[in-house]
């Protein structure tokens, strides 16, 4: 199937509504997670056991991976069926709306033991929606793309994606900054209501986007698949194992972002709440500016060896960062936290939405990305949980939660390897069993 080019500005028009959109999706998204380590054991669970409502509050966090991908099966299916636009605009109104809810919850105090449930509710919705935000907004990226500037463009909705939590991160800094009692009565609040402003902004940037020129043209030929989940299981069962072990290297950016956090902070180190939310600010910072130069590097040289980078490199360089932690030294908290996560951490995380999304075809693109990222994030997501067990009682047991890091990136670095290369591979035969990178004097540059 022949797919036309992106009209003129379409390209950058849908690159910068993926930033935008993904930036409003994951500041609901992340906030909660700065929540969960620094305010929510004290408000929703029981504080004369610290360490079990801190272990409980994390889990928390988990649950919405947990429901990511049941999520993605539904959104999935539906972004193949009825296009990528209908999805980006459904799972934004539904991010500000389950975030806005959480800021209205009664506390324990309150209520009791409906407290956590109703908060454990609000966090189902949270995951069902980020479930299809990135692959919906990758899927419509990548099809408006020019076929050899694909990894650029898609990389917006990753760097959207750091965009928003570095926007939660500066909200949080004067919500941490608060007297304490302010803070656990109402302060914390506040972040969770923005995102009212975040669903109506979101709202009206994605409602003017176009349709992929890709999905279109198989709308008008009657190619869109009635059942895209048996299409993908059948035909690229392999890629979804690929992509659900990729996906793995996440937990890269949930260990850093909330169980470090939450060690740092702790009796065991004694870090200020506001000097680590700067370390994470800072290293968002400068992943706004690594994760498009990555991406631009894949294009080039392929999407294998720039994602290779990014995984076995986070998985030494945690070790460094937790042992950082670990000596209360602040600036060599604040440098190696910015090469980790700001750097290396951006390799994988700034291509792997090109190179999850070549691996498919049109018809179950949105499907396969949807179903194999989050099953892969749900582990990434519960590897919080895990990390806060296996820190011990005292939750200061480093080294072992940086060997744990370190094991979850062994399947992405496994599943690069094993992968095809698609950096030069012409749009309309991406997912194709025969489609094959062709040699640099085989290529057309448009």
């Amino acid at each position: 199937m022949s797919v036309p080019a992106a009209p003129p500005g379409q390209p950058k028009k849908a690159a910068t509504a993926a930033w935008i959109g993904s930036a409003l999706e994951y500041y609901d998204f992340f906030i909660y997670g700065s929540a969960a380590a620094l305010i929510f054991p004290k408000v929703f669970f029981d504080e004369s056991d610290p360490a079990t409502a801190t272990l409980l509050s994390l889990a928390t966090f988990g649950v919405a991976y947990a429901a990511r991908p049941v999520g993605a099966l539904f959104l999935g299916h539906f972004g193949d069926r009825l296009g990528r636009k209908k999805i980006m605009v459904f799972t934004l109104i539904l991010m500000g709306l389950s975030t806005f809810l959480i800021g209205c919850l009664p506390t324990r105090d309150q209520v009791g033991t409906l407290a956590p449930v109703l908060l454990v509710a609000c966090r189902v919705l949270q995951g069902i929606s980020a479930a299809g935000e990135q692959a919906s907004a990758n899927s419509m990226t990548l099809e408006h793309a020019p076929p050899h500037r694909r990894g650029f463009f898609t990389s917006f909705t990753l760097s959207g994606t750091q965009g928003g939590q570095l926007l939660a991160t500066l909200v949080f800094l004067p919500v941490a900054a608060l007297p304490e009692d302010q803070l656990l009565s109402w302060g914390w609040r506040v972040p969770f209501w923005m995102s009212v402003a975040v669903a109506v902004v979101g709202f009206v940037i994605r409602r003017k986007l176009d349709e992929t020129p890709a999905f279109a043209a198989q709308q008008a030929t009657g190619e869109v698949a009635k059942l895209p989940l048996v299409v993908l299981l059948r035909e690229h069962w392999a890629d979804v194992l690929r992509v659900v072990g990729g996906a793995l290297v996440a937990s890269v950016s949930t260990i850093f972002t909330v169980w470090a956090l939450a060690y740092a902070t702790s009796d065991a180190v004694g870090m200020s709440r506001s000097s680590m939310l700067w370390v994470g600010a800072l290293a968002n910072l400068v992943a706004l500016a690594a994760i498009p130069a990555w991406a631009t590097l894949s294009d080039r040289i392929g999407r294998r060896p720039v994602f290779l980078i990014g995984a076995a490199g986070s998985a030494v360089l945690m070790f460094l960062y937790l042992w950082a932690i670990s000596t209360g030294s602040y600036p060599l908290i604040l440098v190696l936290g910015i090469v980790t996560f700001g750097v290396v951490y951006s390799a994988a995380n700034g291509v792997w939405p090109s190179f999850y999304g070549e691996m498919f075809t049109t018809r179950v693109r949105l499907s396969g990305m949807a179903i194999g990222t989050q099953i892969g994030f749900a582990v990434a997501g519960f590897a919080v949980t895990f990390a806060a067990e296996i820190a011990g009682p005292n939750g200061d047991d480093w080294s072992s939660v940086a060997l744990f890091t370190a094991a979850l990136c062994v399947p992405p670095v496994i599943a690069a390897l094993s992968a095809r290369e698609t950096a030069k591979v012409p749009t309309e035969r991406l997912g194709e069993r025969t489609a094959q990178d062709p040699s640099p004097r085989e290529t057309v540059t448009a």
